[in-house]
């Protein structure tokens, strides 16, 4: 099975984003990292090669104080400022790269992948309309994949770093709340659960004569 008839022709890719508070609309997006996930020749699930960026809080964005404590991150600091992007330019340039992987895998959309998946989703879909990106973007508006689901099917655990421990997966707290990290360890447990919990056995994998696949059907 190929990657493309393993998820109905999704190309999933892990995201997190981290972020100066909880509203998508107001708050700023400081982080974002996106892993594809890849198919090898052996049936095994992999974690892709990372794209990610520092950004540039958007003009008139909220940077609510108890966030940034949470995070760790410094909007002003001046490492960050030297390598921190402007939302559509980074945006865009991760959108890029996503779409020729997808190409590649002859997937037709991603599918996003998070830990509380809706959150990032939220963020992403608001950085899209902000920097008039609709026609770049190539996930799939409101479908996702949410490792917490998964994870708490798999381990009875819903916290990421208890999660990976469960699988055997190393997880350093100190680098915790890093997009580029979160995404790294969440694209592990993915990949674990995958390669460990095969398709139940009545699982359909090939499309009857008369079904339409559509956006509602997702």
């Amino acid at each position: 099975m190929t990657l493309k008839e393993r998820f109905r022709k999704f190309l999933p890719v892990v995201v997190d984003v981290e972020t100066a508070g909880f509203n998508s609309q107001t708050d700023a997006l400081l982080e974002i990292a996106c892993i594809p996930i890849l198919l090898n020749e052996q049936g095994v699930f992999y974690p892709g090669e990372a794209l990610n960026a520092h950004i540039e809080p958007f003009e008139g964005a909220n940077l609510e104080p108890s966030a940034l404590a949470f995070t760790g991150i410094d909007p002003n600091n001046p490492m960050r400022k030297a390598i921190a992007e402007d939302e559509k330019v980074a945006l865009r340039r991760i959108f890029k790269g996503l779409k020729e992987v997808r190409k590649a895998e002859e997937c037709r959309q991603c599918v996003l992948i998070g830990h509380n998946a809706h959150f990032d989703l939220s963020f992403l879909n608001a950085a899209v309309l902000r920097t008039n990106s609709k026609s770049h973007n190539p996930f799939h508006q409101f479908s996702v994949f949410d490792t917490v689901t998964l994870a708490a099917l798999a381990f009875g655990q819903t916290v990421l770093a208890r999660a990976c421990k469960a699988a055997g997966l190393d997880f350093d707290g100190n680098d915790a709340h890093s997009a580029l990290y979160d995404t790294q360890k969440t694209a592990e447990l993915f990949c674990h659960i995958l390669n460990h919990y095969p398709m139940l056995p009545n699982a359909l994998h090939v499309q009857e004569p008369n079904e339409t696949l559509t956006d509602s059907n997702n």
